[in-house]
């Protein structure tokens, strides 16, 4: 079968529906084959839809109509904690087995694009493991060496795509279960930010940490995917409405002299292979522009304890517990033993790990401000199944050592696909940042991925980089100054209280005027960009939380407004501009070159 690997990716899809090469119709046929002779060997799917379970999906999509929805016939696979109308959800437990009279928000989502449901995939019980070996329904194998783990818990999610049964698939992600995956099957993991992807109908783990998660072969597909999904759902009391700078249009080319941090002290559990591939990772962002900053680990590592050291395991007792006590052998020992100490932790207990979080997130966040992102291995050393039957969770925790803290910490993160190990294992790194700024960590995963020219799962080559125009955004804004905003002079400090700070001093492209208009104090200039008589003028780029910028621009007086500046390097950014009739009152200074200069020129 892994010989005859068809290529699902999303672009390469719906070109071939367009052509009228297949349709969904046949494609599905062709699947439901493929992934019943996997299932013999790999285990992922806990539920294979029939002929009779996908024939209203299929039927809907033969109105001509549907051939414009975005997702037109695009096969998915979806974790079995995640529910499908009408198909048993198990959580991997059979006596906790139901069958939900809705679908999940993001299924019923992506069915109304236009997607198709393949099956319920196999996963670690109740979604407690990073392996993919504790389920009743069979251990899930590594797609690419036997002798490895799938990773988990969305482990039948990850071997989905990897094995080439479906384009993408949905995951979940507590701990690091839509990224340790990822990383073990040369797969895009996108734990997105808490709260963008909607977890109405999916069992929890913990409720108040869990991420609906998207497994791709690329960045780009769930860029697009992510797009088209992240929405405030009112059927999920922990939706959050994703910023506008975070939209779909955020992804895009990511401008040089980005600045990434890396953890100074690294553990890899004595692999000297991952500790050699991380420092080429590391080396390759540098090469696409990026600045390597060095940062201190140990409070990341410190929150990442708290999980399962901590009162959130009594969280996931929530979900198993009446089942554990009622009937203890419904419940695999291994996922027994993590959730015995819950039901003894304290109020007390949780209200001082909750303070000690606290602490530790305002560290880290004063990290993370003046960064554009980190980057860690996505696992320090992969883990066998022969190291996993010896320690069964020392092992495990193994693998959980740069996820844990993830949403512990209210971050974004994104698993890439980085090399391959000697024996010919995946390996990859996960890019994190402060919340909502996805659409730029996939950004830079895109980029990455263009950089290092990885096959695809099956063997495929990446599909060449699309050129939007579009410059990657995160959740900070630039604004160019020109005058009484310029480090030290009299509003400086308006951008300083808005947590801004400078990025460059530089002059603008050789096609502006300086004038000093009428009135102060302060003193205050104006640029207009001009057809004829213009020169660089000096100016300042600051940089400024995007949530911050509203308040900024009400605060500029007419006739000023800001507008797009051109740089001497030839980028545009947003900065003061001024209406033209201004001018007609105004002094012009563009000899001067800059308003620090005219300034001295009246003080001498």
């Amino acid at each position: 079968m892994k010989k005859d690997f068809p290529n699902l990716h999303i672009d390469t899809l719906s070109a071939a529906y367009a052509r009228g090469e297949i349709t969904p119709r046949a494609l599905m046929v062709q699947l439901k084959h493929r992934a019943i002779e996997l299932n013999a060997e790999y285990n992922l799917f806990i539920h294979i839809l029939d002929d009779k379970e996908l024939a209203p999906y299929l039927a809907r999509l033969e109105d001509p109509a549907a051939k414009a929805l975005p997702l037109y016939g695009i096969p998915f696979v979806l974790k079995d904690n995640i529910d499908l109308k009408g198909i048993p959800t198990t959580a991997a437990c059979p006596d906790f087995a139901y069958i939900p009279e809705r679908s999940a928000t993001i299924v019923e989502q992506l069915i109304e694009l236009g997607a198709l449901p393949v099956g319920k995939a196999n996963l670690d019980q109740f979604a407690t493991g990073l392996n993919g070996t504790r389920s009743p329904y069979g251990l899930c194998k590594n797609s690419v060496l036997p002798e490895y783990p799938s990773g988990g818990s969305s482990a039948g999610s990850a071997l989905a795509v990897a094995l080439g049964v479906a384009s993408f698939s949905l995951g979940t992600d507590t701990a690091g279960s839509g990224r340790i995956p990822a990383a073990y099957n040369n797969l895009v993991g996108l734990k997105a930010s808490k709260g963008l992807i909607s977890t109405a109908g999916v069992v929890p783990a913990c409720r108040t940490l869990d991420c609906t998660t998207l497994f791709t072969t690329t960045a780009a597909e769930a860029s697009r995917l992510l797009g088209l999904v992240a929405r405030r759902d009112p059927r999920d009391d922990f939706s959050r409405h994703n910023p506008a700078w975070n939209d779909a249009t955020a992804f895009g080319a990511i401008a040089p002299g980005f600045r990434f941090g890396v953890p100074e002290t690294l553990e890899f559990f004595g692999d000297a292979e991952s500790a050699a591939l991380f420092s080429v990772a590391i080396s390759q962002l540098e090469s696409i522009a990026g600045t390597a900053v060095s940062i201190d680990f140990e409070p990341f590592l410190e929150a990442a304890r708290l999980l399962y050291e901590g009162p959130w395991v009594a969280e996931r007792y929530l979900v198993a517990g009446a089942l554990i006590t009622k009937n203890p052998q419904a419940v695999l020992p291994v996922i027994h033993d993590v959730l015995e100490k819950a039901p003894h932790y304290s109020a007390l207990d949780h209200y001082e790990a909750l303070y000690r979080l606290q602490h530790l997130k305002t560290v880290c966040d004063a990290i993370l401000a003046d960064l554009d992102f980190v980057v860690t291995p996505s696992m320090p050393r992969p883990v066998s199944l022969a190291d996993l039957s010896k320690e069964p969770v020392a092992a495990n925790s193994r693998l959980g050592w740069y996820t844990n803290f993830m949403n512990l910490l209210d971050y974004a993160a994104v698993a890439v696909p980085a090399s391959f190990m000697r024996s010919g294992l995946p390996w990859g790194i996960t890019l994190f940042g402060r919340v909502f700024t996805d659409q730029y960590l996939l950004s830079v995963a895109n980029t990455f991925q263009h950089a290092t020219n990885l096959p695809l799962v099956g063997g495929h080559a990446l599909p060449a980089p699309k050129s939007t125009g579009r410059k990657a955004r995160n959740d900070k804004a630039r604004v160019v100054v020109c005058g009484a905003h310029l480090e030290g002079l009299p509003l400086n400090w308006q951008l300083r209280e808005r947590q801004g700070h400078l990025v460059s001093a530089t002059t603008t492209a050789p096609h502006y005027r300086l004038y000093a208009l009428p009135g102060g104090p302060p003193l205050r200039p104006a640029m207009v960009r001009a057809s004829e008589g213009g020169q660089a003028i000096e100016v300042e780029v600051w940089e400024l939380p995007s949530a911050e910028l509203g308040s900024f621009l009400t605060n500029i007086p007419a006739p000023l407004g800001l507008g797009k500046v051109e740089l001497a390097d030839g980028s545009w950014e947003t900065g003061f501009v001024c209406d033209g009739y201004a001018i007609a009152t105004a002094e012009e200074i563009t000899s001067w070159g800059g308003w620090r200069a005219w300034l001295g020129s009246r003080a001498a």
